[in-house]
This record gives C-alpha cells, structure tokens and sequence, in this order.
C-alpha cells in the first residue's frame, strides 16, 4: 500500500514527496546538463520549468505550494539586489540611474503605446497598459551575474537602480490604469497613494535599520539571524502592497535598509546567497516555466502575429536603452551586454500586469463574450514574450559577464608565493573568535581566500593535559567561523615560552604580511599586555598589526572614526593599513571619518575619488586635545587608531596615553588600534624595503592597491 502511494500511476503527481523530489533532481542536474553545452542554468530551470509543467508532460501543476516559493523567490531576488549594491557607488551614480531608469521606461512606453495604437488597433487603455509591460522588467539575471562575481560593476549598479525607477512608474501606470477603467481615478486617488507610498519608504527605509540594529546587537544565534532576516523581507513587501504598489519593490528597499548591517563578507550574508541560490530562486524560475504554453505558438495567427510583434519591440526597446546609456556614459560593449541582459527579461511586473488586465472585464460582445481589457491573444502573446526574453537576457548577461570576469582575472596577476597576503589571528578567548575572524575575512583582498592563520599558544612547559585540548577546540572553532564565510583558515598550534615570542616565530616561519590580536570584551588594555606588545612583538614584528577590542557586532557599527597621526603619509606602512581601512568600508558597507592633517588628507582624497566609498574629512593635527575627539563620538561607531612605534616619524607623545583613555573614557566602545609597518624595525616580514620593488604585494591585492601603490610612489 506505501509503494502504490509513493509511485503514483496519475499525472499530474500529487504525493508531496515526489514533487519535492522532482524539483530538488531537476535544481541539481538542469544546471550540470546545461552547462556542458553553454546554455545558462538560469535558462534550464525555466525550460525545465515548462517541460513538467501543465503546459508540458504535465508532471507537476502550479499549485499554491509552487507560487508560494516561486513568490518568495522573486523577493529574494530583489532582496539580494539592494543587499548587494556598492551604496557609496550607488550614491555617486544616482543620476545616471535615474538617467537610465527614464531611458528605459519612456523607450518602451513610447514604441509600446504606437505599437498598441498603429499596428495591433487596440484602444488607448489597452494600449498604455501593454506599453507598461513592454518597460518593465525583471532582474532575472542578476543571480548569474552575482554568482560571477561582477555584481559591483558599474553598469550593474545603475541599472538595479533603475530597474526600481522603471518597474514603479510601470506598476503605477497599472494602478491609474485600473483605476480609470473602474471609475476610481480622482483627486482623493492620487492623495491616498501618494501619502501610502511616502509612509511605506519611510518606515523601511528609517525604521528598518533601527530594528536590525537593535537584533544584531542583542541576538547571534545563527538560525535567528536569518529568520530575521526573512520575516523584514517579506514585511517590507507587505507594506509595499499595502501603499498600493508591488511587493518587490518593498523586498528591495529591505534589502537597501539593511544593507551596512549584513557586511558582504559575514557568514550572515554567505547564509543568505546560498539558500536564496539553492532554493528560493530555482523555485521562481521553475514557477516561470510552467507559465510557457507552447501550444499557443499553433492556436490561431493572431497569437502568433501578436507574440511575435510583442516580443520584437520589447526587445529592441530595452535593446536602444542599453545601447543609449552605453553611449550617454561610455560604458564597453561587455557592460552594454549586462545593462541589456539584466533590463530585457519580462517576468514579474508583466506578468501581474497582464493577468490584471485580462481579469477586467470592460463589456459583452453580442454573442454574450466577455470584451476584456487586455485580450487572450494578448495574455498568449505575454507568455511566449516572458520565454524569449528571458532566453536573450540570459545568453546576452552571461557573455557581459564571463568578459568582464575575465578581463578582472587578467588584469589581476597571480599572486606570487613571496609576495602573497598573509593574514595571523592569535586566538585564547572563546568569546572573541567570531569577531577576530570576522574581522580577519573583512580586511583581507577579495582574492585571498585560503592565507588566514589562526593560532593557538600553549605554554611549553605547562603540565596540564587539558591546555593542549582547548586549544585545539579553540582552533576548530575559529576554523568553522571562517568556513561559514566560505573562507579557508590554516589552524596553528605552537609550544613556546610565552606568547609573544610564539607570535613572533610564527610571523617568520610563514612570512605573515598582517597580524590581529584581540582584546577582551570587558577588559581594557592591561600593562602586561602593552609590554609584551611593545617589547616582544611590535619590536620584532614588522607587519600591520591591529588590535581589535570588539564591543558590539562589526555588521551593527554605523560608523568608523580613523584618527592619523601627523607624518603618517610618510611611513612605509601607510597604504598597507590604508587598503584594510578602505576593506571595511567596502565589505561592511559603513562611513568611514578621517581624522587628519591636511597633507594625509590629500592622498586619501586623491584615492577617494577614484574608488569611491562612504566617508567624511576632518582636518585634526593636535593630539594634545585628543580627548575634544570625543564629542563627536555617537552610539554605534567604532575608534580606529593609527598608532607609531617611538622615534618614528609619525609618534606623538601623547600616542603614550591611549591606553589610558580607552579604559578611562572608552569602554564601552568598540576600537582597533593599529601600528603600521615602519622602517627601522627587525624586519621579520616577507617584504624587504630596501627594495623598490617593495611595494608589489600591494598592487597584486587588487585594483585599490594598484592606486594606492601608484599614489604613494608618486608623492
């Protein structure tokens, strides 16, 4: 009796174990099949999608189990979108994406709206409202793109920007729409949606990062975090079909809103991409899939003719507003292609759109047909639009992409064995692994996924059976910490006499080029720790060490407050912290404030400008009144330091009492401390600074460092 109930003899399959089964083979073979012959995974899901449909073999329906995930994979969708955009690079093209987003509304709604009026004979209504799904689109690409690592470019970035401008006028043009054909577009309309819609974005844009912060801050349980997560997505769609517009334009705010509390490179974020990878957005595109109809391509020469002329001018309209941007902002041919690929699929926006306009009824026809206000030819035509698309965007996004992937991995030199990152995380508390590694994967290259070193000192002449097991448990720790950010940590344990001369011997064996050493939550900086510091490792150390007292969740720090020394500039070791500096804002997403003189000022600028973060200057040059500092020091930022070994041409005096302020003044605030590379100290690093060519390593991290590097030889 179980084996009749899980082999069913009747299609469509109705036993849930089997469908789940069916959709969990066809996510993991489509894309391995696809592949070996270049067709998009993307793309396979969708087919694969309408070859089981009810259109298809008629395997699976599109039941309610199938629209709730494919939903909840579309709001992924635009979840990650908003998550992952640069927000300092989306600030500084915030013109060009509106720019774009008016390209690629008003192209589409102008060819539409002739189409529908000259050419296909249809009534102004029905007109207007095709033209609106001919200018909207969805991001059915990103994922693709994303997964090839070229989401930060430019071009990507301007249009998810203004794919948002586009899909909300289209969706509004829908409401006015609706709305004219029922009799309800009047003064109090436009007042009601317009006071809905400023409530909506104000409450997730404002609250949201309130209420995250507030959850971060007081909850680290991993599964915890991420339901969180989920429950502020779909509430922020909520609130956006509430204001009266769609819901993925809520899942996207969402995801700008909590954008600097999930920094790219935390295991928060790893969890987010992989399930949204491996679930939510198969079961979209699949859900797409069952949509195709291929027996509307024989139905009658009307569908054909009005499919065929749908999908001509959708195409060639998004196609004019990628190739006008191209031209407009002087993008390559590769970034046309993304542009292209990721505004010229039709899914979502058209396809809410056109059953709405099917379901309007406007009158009967003499034989007692219902006249409807987007017809079936129209809703056919819609469906085989949705599958062509789709297909070119895919194929179209996937050659931008894989170019400009691989024009990055050129330009970008192996990494020489001698002149490799190699970054040290001396570990003995429990309670602080998950920050000094999370701190570890944010400052680190982009490229370095397998040179962090976490290591654990036991006292050689201990007798304590039980040392040598905590710390190898503190090591396994560390190492799946690093491996939730899918990142690679080599776990030492070293005997030695105490710890500083076990740092020290472990930065020379492995040649360590960056060194992070922890300070206890609710303790300050003790004077045995700063002997050994200064004496036993800052003397004999020649790397960039930082010393990280961790307050609060690095993701929940609203703002870094850097404060350099006098002279700083001028110190070997400026570019080198300079570039981990500039890693935490790009991978946490948070402002950075420089504190300095004007001559530092001006070489951070001058970096500033070609690769642009979230940051604020201030001139300082008095540490005497370093303390005055404090006023400006709000809830939720983070001290950064930069400190000097004495007689070194960046030291100040008053460098001496920071470790008295920080306990005095500052505990219950997160700070690194950080003492750069300076010449004149026992070089026990890989890089030898008689050497002009000393500065290679920096320019093989990646193009930040090809600047900084060239800045820094040329002042």
């Amino acid at each position: 009796m179980i084996l009749l109930n899980i082999f069913e003899t009747t299609l469509p399959l109705t036993n849930p174990v089997l469908k789940f089964l069916l959709i969990l083979v066809i996510i993991l073979f489509a894309p391995i099949l696809l592949n070996k012959i270049k067709i998009p995974h993307l793309l396979g899901l969708i087919i694969a999608g309408a070859v089981i449909g009810p259109n298809g073999v008629n395997l699976m329906e599109r039941d309610s189990s199938i629209i709730l995930s494919g939903t909840a994979g579309l709001l992924y969708i635009m979840f990650l979108a908003g998550l992952e955009i640069d927000l300092a690079d989306f600030k500084k093209n915030r013109k060009k994406s509106v720019v774009f987003g008016l390209y690629t509304f008003l192209i589409p709604m102008t060819m539409g709206i002739f189409t529908g009026l000259y050419i296909l004979k249809f009534s102004w209504p029905t007109s207007v409202l095709l033209a609106s799904m001919f200018a909207s689109h969805t991001l059915i690409a990103y994922p693709l793109i994303s997964k090839m690592g070229v989401a930060k470019n430019q071009a990507v970035n301007i249009t998810v920007g203004g794919t948002m401008i586009t899909d909300t006028l289209a969706l509004l043009v829908l409401a006015v729409i609706v709305g004219m054909t029922t009799g309800e577009v009047n003064t109090e309309f436009w007042v009601r949606l317009s006071v809905s819609i400023i409530i909506f974005g104000l409450i997730v844009m404002l609250l949201f990062p309130i209420i995250g912060r507030w959850f971060f801050k007081r909850f680290d349980d991993n599964v915890s975090q991420y339901i969180f997560v989920l429950v502020m997505v779909f509430l922020g769609a909520v609130l956006a079909e509430m204001a009266g517009i769609e819901a993925i334009i809520g899942a996207f705010l969402s995801g700008l809103s909590l954008n600097r509390l999930i920094p790219q490179t935390s295991p928060l974020m790893n969890r987010i991409e992989f399930v949204g990878s491996a679930i939510f957005i198969p079961f979209f595109l699949i859900g797409v899939g069952m949509l195709i109809d291929y027996r509307a391509f024989f139905k009658d020469l009307e569908t054909i003719k009005v499919a065929t002329i749908m999908i001509i001018v959708a195409t060639t309209a998004k196609f004019l507003a990628a190739w006008i941007t191209q031209k407009t902002y002087n993008f390559s041919v590769d970034e046309r292609r993304l542009i292209f690929g990721l505004s010229n699929a039709q899914a979502a926006a058209t396809l809410a759109a056109v059953l709405v306009g099917f379901n309007i009824i406007l009158g009967e026809t003499e034989t007692g047909e219902p006249i409807r206000l987007l017809n079936e030819s129209i809703l056919n035509g819609t469906i085989l639009m949705i599958l062509f698309t789709c297909t070119i965007a895919s194929f179209v996004a996937q050659k931008g992409a894989t170019n400009i992937a691989l024009l990055e991995s050129t330009d970008a030199t192996a990494d020489d064995e001698e002149s490799q990152e190699k970054i040290l995380i001396p570990i003995s508390n429990t309670e602080t692994i998950n920050e000094l590694v999370n701190l570890g994967v944010t400052i680190k290259s982009k490229k370095n996924k397998d040179s962090l070193f976490a290591l654990s000192i036991v006292d050689n002449n201990t007798m304590d059976h039980l040392a040598d097991k905590q710390a190898k448990k503190i090591l396994n720790e560390a190492a799946i910490a690093a491996s939730a950010t899918d990142n690679l940590i080599h776990e030492l344990l070293r005997y030695d006499l105490n710890i500083a001369n076990g740092i020290t011997s472990v930065v020379k064996e492995h040649r360590i080029t960056d060194l992070i050493l922890g300070l206890h939550i609710n303790k300050g900086i003790s004077d045995s720790f700063l002997g050994n510091l200064t004496e036993g490792i800052l003397s004999k150390c020649n790397t960039t060490t930082l010393i990280y007292k961790p307050a609060q969740p690095f993701g929940t720090i609203k703002r870094h407050i850097i404060i350099v020394p006098e002279n700083a500039e001028k110190e070997i070791g400026f570019p080198f912290w300079l570039i981990k500096v500039w890693n935490i804002a790009r991978n946490s997403g948070a402002k950075l404030v420089f504190y300095a003189t004007e001559e530092s000022l001006s070489f951070i600028k001058e970096i500033q400008s070609k690769h642009p973060i979230d940051c604020e200057f201030e001139v300082f040059n008095d540490w005497d009144d370093f303390l005055i500092l404090s006023r400006n020091f709000h809830q939720d930022d983070n001290l950064i330091i930069i400190l000097s070994r004495k007689d070194k041409p960046s030291f100040h005096h008053n460098m001496t009492k920071i470790p008295s302020y920080l306990n005095n003044y500052f505990k219950a605030t997160s700070y690194i401390l950080i003492y750069p590379m300076q010449s004149g100290v026992s070089d026990t690093s890989q890089i030898d600074f008689k050497n002009p060519t000393f500065m290679e390593p920096l320019e093989k991290l990646d193009e930040i460092g090809k600047t900084i590097s060239k800045i820094f030889r040329r002042k």
